[in-house]
């Protein structure tokens, strides 16, 4: 089976205003690199539609869903903090951003594609249940894993968080929930601020969530060795039925928002370690969304190899 893949022109639609991070040109930048790439013609391509609100409302609540909406139309410059930058049409496009992972998980559990991979805009993993943050409005993949369990009925959902800030608003969305692993790598301490190794989960989430804190100037090494003595072998015992990936590239050693000093082999590699244990555990399900990565050229290398190894043209 091919791998999914989503890109829709109308993230670029997301407005976030000059000298802003979080730009059109990081999604048109990786697409030009993807389409250089002899496999790209191979992935299967899907459309998409927004999210009904109703999936959105399973993690935020409606008052914010409806203030969004309204800042978004009444044109205000952001929502809730000045790094949440958003325009006419943000609330649309990050309708349909929930959109875009909602389809990949029609496709995948359906069996159409084997795994898949959502080039969409803005990001999520920062977005708390009633506020925007950290350049995100709505929380993809945590709408993501809630859809996975209601609309198709899986039961145990693991959550790989590999962006270089911690997913404050993943991690708070499932803290209480056992159902549904949490794993972060991220720099520490630094944005949000969150993301402490003693930060296990609560009442009958408790151990049901993961933080690999590294510090800065954090090498390849290091995200090893925590895979190989942390990651896989939660996520084995776990026996997630998919696994979805948060998947940052702003760790990488280029990235001018971070200091964790990752190269792009790491990417590779790290992805073919997950869908090794997907393969043991979840039956290959791997749903991978992006989320930060502010260098152009290197965000883009790194999710050609990312979507390569998904795709299987790479071995890491």
């Amino acid at each position: 089976m091919a791998t999914g893949f989503i890109y829709d022109a109308q993230f670029l639609e997301h407005d976030t205003g000059a000298g802003h991070p979080e730009r059109p040109a990081r999604l048109t930048a990786a697409m030009a690199q993807l389409q250089k790439s002899p496999w790209f013609g191979d992935l299967r391509r899907l459309d998409i539609a927004p999210a009904d609100l109703s999936w959105v409302e399973t993690i935020h609540r409606l008052d914010y869903i409806r203030r969004a909406a309204a800042a978004c139309h009444e044109q205000a410059p952001f929502l809730d903090t000045p790094d949440v930058a958003i325009s006419a049409r943000s609330f649309d496009v990050a309708t349909l951003a929930v959109g875009a992972a909602l389809t990949l998980a029609d496709d995948v559990i359906a069996g159409h594609s084997a795994n898949g991979f959502a080039l969409v805009r803005p990001p999520g993993h920062h977005a708390e249940r009633e506020a925007a943050l950290g350049f995100c409005l709505f929380n993809n993949i945590a709408i993501l894993a809630r859809y996975l369990q209601r609309q198709h009925g899986l039961d145990k959902i693991a959550i790989l968080d590999w962006d270089v800030h911690h997913g404050n608003g993943t991690q708070h969305s499932f803290e209480e929930d056992p159902s549904v692993l949490y794993v972060s790598l991220h720099q520490y301490p630094y944005y949000p601020g969150t993301g402490a190794a003693d930060e296990i989960g609560i009442g009958r989430g408790r151990g049901a969530t993961l933080n690999c804190p590294m510090p800065a100037g954090a090498t390849d090494s290091a995200y090893e060795i925590a895979f190989v003595d942390q990651v896989l072998p939660r996520l084995a015992l776990f026996k997630p039925e998919a696994i979805l990936i948060s998947a940052g590239f702003d760790a990488h050693r280029d990235d001018p928002l971070a200091d964790v000093q990752l190269s792009t082999d790491c990417y590779a590699w790290m992805t073919a370690r997950v869908m090794e244990v997907a393969e043991q555990v979840a039956g290959g399900r791997v749903i991978s969304l992006l989320e930060g990565g502010y260098h152009l050229s290197r965000t883009a290398d790194c999710i050609e190899r990312h979507v390569a190894v998904l795709n299987g043209s790479l071995r890491a």
